[in-house]
């Protein structure tokens, strides 16, 4: 999993099938102290996340598909799979 910050959306008036009805945001990569770290890349959302929130994105096909209840025909790379409320981090672990 990854932990990433929600930084924009993605409008697209038209969708490959399977995605029609499903929002795809762009996340950035952050670590636990929310600097960011890595290149952003776009995530199908699964859970109501937006713009500014901490979210954990999962981004391995299987459990993508697994998590947006779609069959294996359906193809997704990174889907946000929750919303971070707290980041608990002791630095010197």
């Amino acid at each position: 999993m990854i932990l990433a910050k929600v930084t924009g959306n993605v409008v697209s008036t038209v969708k490959a099938p399977g995605y029609e009805s499903r929002k795809i945001l762009i996340v950035q990569p952050v670590d636990p102290s929310g600097k960011p770290c890595g290149k952003s890349f776009l995530a199908v959302d699964s859970v109501q996340a937006g713009i500014g929130d901490t979210v954990l994105v999962m981004e391995e096909g299987g459990s993508a598909r697994f998590i947006l209840d779609e069959p294996e025909t359906f193809t997704v790379k990174s889907v946000i799979a929750g919303i971070v409320d707290e980041i608990h981090h002791d630095a010197n672990l």
